[in-house]
């Protein structure tokens, strides 16, 4: 019986699991349009999903940074109406080792019996070796907490000292592979049944400029099923209006410079949001893009990244004095209790960038049905779509062979044709209907569609840029309301590509780094005062590939 202090084994069939995967491949897959497969025969999804408001990054008393407890987070969450939450903890040895990450599933499990509205899901903000962080979301199962557990204790760069290679050292070449052996494992507990299904999602890549594009693409092919995508935007969306703002705070507490640690081929713009999205994000034909044009899936999201929520009047709880306790709210005090204690309200506005779980970044996915594993599915398939600010109600996003009469499929999805074929985009935007927290009802400017070619896999890994995505077509939307739908056919299809879409509420733009041919009027970065979140709000869907091939 392994016990709240005692560090977990792994079994040798679990290991050998594991380097079998590893052996196969998983650790180095490059095919092309991996999604073609699932669709194949396909030519409809369900036009009546599911969609979902979620969270997959959110913090507790159980991290050793954050402020709240589970049931003052569900409840801020049920009143931004938020339907799946995931509980992300950080890797310290306070939540390993002194019983943080079971105590805390006891807790969830009580919450999902007095919630049965809400998918609410254990994970963890994983330590990625040589780099940043990412959510590790697990099935709800009877192995949920323990493989967390056992993860954190064997690959946690942080727990095992594997955190930021000096510059001039062989630590990076030597930290690096652990990432992919850290996948495969995990591929290997699903594999195995040790636990149902697994999911991670790159967080807030180039806030430290530390997640070079070739460590991004690595991670991604080391198991496709499990690296699913990243964050679009980061949380921490309050940061330049929060109590203690000043004239440097940024979106997301992007307000870093290059370091010794950073990858160097970055520019200085990438350690800025744009309209609060990550730079990977935001620049058409950037990084993001690079990816997509290689054919392979790999998804954004959005979340709250809720530590300490900006300007509210609760204070950290007080850990007890004396007795080999520090004075206050630190590390030591944290991992010796295995959690902080309950906030206490002060009755004045305390410090904090984060917004709630739903009040202003949210996650819609598009599920087959309302739980646990159909929600993991939906997003590894790439249905999911982004906004700001309830910046709209809904967004459909459909491709299908001209003449079909069925929805088509969804986003996320490949669509196979012959050369010569005619493509029909159907979009169906729902504009807002009512204020949003900030007392507002937000207003659609445009809708914006990308579009890439499809080139397949890159010679240079640490690209961040591809010459064949731009912004194809601005629709203007302004003064239009209610359900709104768009049908563009590209016309004579004879090699692949993939759309993808964003809008905003129209208030801040310019021209995008690659230049006006690529983007005329994207999202920018901020100066000093023009922080406000609420004004300047934008949405982004998941793309929609397509295939050509002999039928």
């Amino acid at each position: 019986m392994c016990t709240s202090n005692t560090p977990m084994t792994v079994s040798r069939r679990q290991l050998m699991a594991a380097a079998a995967l590893a052996a196969a491949g998983m650790v180095a897959g490059t095919a092309a349009l991996p999604t073609r497969a699932n669709a194949a025969g396909k030519v409809d999804d369900r036009a009546d999903l599911a969609w979902l408001v979620g969270d997959h990054h959110v913090h507790t008393v159980y991290s050793h940074d954050a402020k709240y407890t589970q049931g003052h987070l569900l409840e801020k969450a049920a009143e931004f109406g938020v339907d799946v939450i995931a509980f992300t903890e950080h890797s310290n040895w306070g939540h390993a080792n002194m019983g943080g990450a079971l105590n805390s599933q006891r807790e969830i499990a009580a919450a999902r019996a007095a919630r049965p509205d809400m998918l609410i899901f254990q994970g963890l903000e994983w330590y990625i070796p040589a780099a940043e962080h990412a959510s590790v979301l697990v099935a709800p199962g009877p192995n949920e907490a323990r493989i967390l557990r056992q993860f954190e204790l064997l690959w946690d760069g942080k727990l095992n000292g594997w955190e930021k290679p000096a510059a001039g050292s062989n630590q990076a070449a030597e930290w690096e592979p652990k990432a992919g052996q850290a996948i495969a494992w995990l591929a290997a507990q699903k594999q195995s049944g040790f636990i149902d299904d697994v999911v991670v999602l790159a967080n807030h890549p180039s806030r430290l400029g530390i997640d070079s594009p070739h460590e991004m693409r690595n991670w991604r092919d080391a198991a496709p099923d499990i690296v699913i995508g990243m964050e679009g935007a980061p949380g921490a969306q309050a940061s330049a209006v929060s109590t203690f703002a000043n004239g440097s705070s940024q979106r997301g507490e992007y307000e870093n410079a290059p370091s010794e640690f950073s990858f160097p081929g970055f520019p200085a713009e990438a350690y800025k949001t744009r309209g609060g999205f990550d730079w990977v994000t935001a620049v058409v034909g950037g990084l993001w893009d690079s990816m997509l044009a290689e054919g392979k899936p790999f998804w954004i999201t959005s979340n709250s990244d809720n530590h300490l929520t900006a300007r509210d009047t609760m204070r950290i709880g007080d850990y007890p004095a004396g007795d080999g306790w520090d004075n206050g709210a630190s590390l030591k005090n944290f991992n010796r209790a295995g959690r902080r204690p309950d906030p206490v309200e002060a009755g004045t506005p305390q410090n904090g960038s984060d917004f709630w779980p739903g009040q202003f970044s949210r996650t819609h996915i598009g599920a087959d049905s309302r739980d646990y594993l159909a929600v993991m599915a939906a997003m590894r398939a790439g249905r999911m779509w982004v906004d700001h600010g309830h910046l709209i109600d809904g967004l459909d996003v459909r491709v299908r062979q001209s003449g079909h009469t069925g929805p088509g499929l969804a986003m996320g999805s490949t669509l196979s044709v012959a050369p010569g074929s005619d493509v029909e985009l159907v979009i169906t935007v729902k504009t807002a209907s009512k204020a949003n927290p900030n007392g507002t009802v937000p207003e659609l400017a445009h809708v914006d569609i990308i579009k890439g070619l499809v080139t397949g896999p890159v010679a240079d890994r640490d690209g961040f840029t591809t010459p064949n995505t731009r912004v194809h077509e601005r629709i203007e939307t302004n003064g239009r309301t209610g359900e709104l739908v768009f049908t563009r056919t590209f016309s004579n299809v004879i090699e692949p590509f993939y759309l993808r879409l964003r809008g905003s509420d129209g208030k801040r733009s310019g021209v995008g780094p690659l230049g006006a041919a690529v983007d005329p009027q994207g999202p920018i970065p901020h100066g000093a005062g023009e922080g406000d979140p609420w004004a300047d709000t934008w949405f982004y869907a998941n793309p929609v590939f397509i295939d050509v091939a002999a039928q």
